[in-house]
């Protein structure tokens, strides 16, 4: 029969016997409509959980803040920087600004505005990155900068276009890692209108911003401000001075001016002790465009500091003149080591080194470092140099000598020599007491470069990382030795010979 008659028939028997006549395909058709279900519920789910992946995010304007569960913005520092191209503007002007995850983060989506006074969305972007897309924020076309997926990114890239009639102007926007951690207020530096100068009324941003402002002078050292420079008294105006000062403004604020030769950067390190790692750090360096821009950081020993969100800090003036790149700022910033709290006592640290691309390198050469801690808030006058302290070069010293000389010394009379000398001295072998002086000697040397390190790094520094552990074993075992030695046998002993 065709199919046609076998399906007819089917469905008239059921009839007859008083069945609703059933399709032959029914159950592929509820499972169909099971799976269509559970793909519509992860299609809606999904995309409320990713807050809008398409980035078509209008409603957050004004909060920056994502649009979906109970979720808080994390506390820790933001993986994720700012940078732009130029440190000031005038109307017309094309930044380029760039919004970048540390090497080991990455983001899914944003939101990115330029804000002037009273947070206002100002300026207009140009798309570049197709994983970028512009939003009308404040009745203003591209004023606000979002993502078009859910795809995780390193970097995003855009050109801000500056317009009439607004001050300064700082970056800002929130970031999301994943579904529930995400970041607000991460900011770039002040970008300063180069227009004529203005006054803000507006708590934390720039009393006046002028091209003529002055930075980098020794005039008040000592009297007005504190200033720390190589050599001691030199003049910024100087190419081989390295300065830096700090004035206090009011009880929470300090004016920061530093300068040098670079071709790279200047940078100052604010630590607890005279070895770098956990200090917080103020950088005046080139970025990517080679224009000179204010960076905060954290140094986390012999790797490349990590970034910090410019906070509460206002960029004065930044300049790259005959090779010299100078800074001058004012930070509302707590200045914290991350050792410990907040205090007024600090080694300033004064480095410069090469860049590229914006990223800064190692310094070629050790950093100017104060003697002892100081008081930011002071009227002093202070130089440096960038040898290393006698405390430290004595360290070394009495290592060399205990372990390159006098335990050798020890261990080859000891080992060689015992058989061959065969007279005494005061009752004992000549080999034997010119070991046991030089292994004592060893002992000694190590115990007192011991105490000096201790002394030099105040105490226990953990930035000094496998150095400082593996020294703490070579003094354990340094005291281990002669304790194994009081409980050799003689010579004469017949224990000895299975020595």
């Amino acid at each position: 029969m065709p199919r046609g008659s076998r399906f007819a028939s089917s469905s008239q028997e059921g009839a007859l016997m008083g069945r609703t006549p059933r399709l032959s395909f029914s159950s592929h058709q509820r499972k169909m409509e099971k799976w269509t279900s559970l793909f519509l519920f992860w299609e809606v789910f999904s995309s409320g959980v990713l807050s809008f992946p398409s980035g078509e995010i209008t409603e957050a304007c004004n909060s920056m803040l994502p649009i979906h569960g109970d979720s808080v913005s994390q506390t820790s520092l933001p993986p994720y920087a700012i940078s732009i191209s130029n440190t000031s503007f005038t109307p017309g002007d094309e930044i380029t600004v760039s919004l970048t995850a540390s090497n080991d983060s990455s983001f899914k989506g944003f939101l990115l505005q330029a804000q002037a006074t009273g947070d206002n969305v100002v300026g207009s972007f140009r798309i570049l990155d197709p994983n970028t897309q512009g939003l009308v924020c404040n009745d203003i076309q591209n004023s606000s900068l979002s993502h078009t997926n859910k795809k995780n990114k390193k970097n995003i890239t855009a050109i801000w276009i500056a317009p009439p009639g607004v001050g300064h102007v700082v970056f800002r926007a929130t970031v999301l890692q994943s579904v529930s951690v995400f970041w607000t207020g991460v900011e770039s530096q002040v970008l300063v209108s180069s227009s004529p100068p203005f006054v803000s009324i507006s708590p934390g941003f720039l009393q006046s911003t002028s091209p003529s402002a002055t930075i980098s002078t020794e005039e008040g050292c000592g009297t007005q401000k504190f200033c720390f420079s190589s050599p001691a008294g030199c003049n910024p105006r100087d190419p081989t001075c390295y300065f830096m000062s700090s004035a206090a403004l009011g009880s929470n604020a300090f004016k920061f001016e530093m300068s040098g030769l670079s071709d790279g950067y200047v940078a100052i390190g604010f630590s607890d002790d005279t070895i770098m790692g956990n200090d917080d750090v103020y950088i005046c360096g080139k970025n990517a465009t080679d224009h000179i821009e204010v960076q905060h950081a954290v140094s986390t020993g012999r790797s490349t500091p990590s970034p910090r969100p410019l906070g509460n800090l206002d960029v004065l003036v930044t300049s790259f003149n005959n090779g010299i790149i100078k800074c001058s700022f004012i930070s509302r910033n707590a200045i914290s080591t991350q050792s410990r709290g907040v205090d007024s006592l600090y080694y300033i640290f004064l480095a410069f080194g090469p860049s590229s691309a914006g990223r800064i390198w190692k310094h070629p050469r050790r950093p100017f470092i104060t003697d002892q801690k100081v008081n930011i808030s002071s009227f002093e006058a202070l130089g440096g140099t960038s040898s290393t302290p006698l405390i430290i070069k004595a360290h070394g010293a009495l290592m060399l000598i205990a372990w390159m000389t006098t335990g050798s010394v020890g261990m080859i009379f000891a080992r060689y020599l015992k058989k061959s000398i065969k007279k005494t001295i005061w009752g004992k072998d000549i080999w034997f007491q010119i070991h046991f002086l030089m292994m004592l000697l060893t002992v000694v040397a190590t115990a007192i470069a011991f105490i000096l390190i201790f002394v030099a790094a105040n105490g226990w520094s953990s930035s000094a990382g496998a150095h400082s552990i593996i020294g703490c074993i070579i003094m354990a075992l340094s005291f281990l030795q002669p304790a194994i030695a009081f409980f050799r046998p003689s010579l004469q002993n017949n224990r000895s010979k299975l020595c």
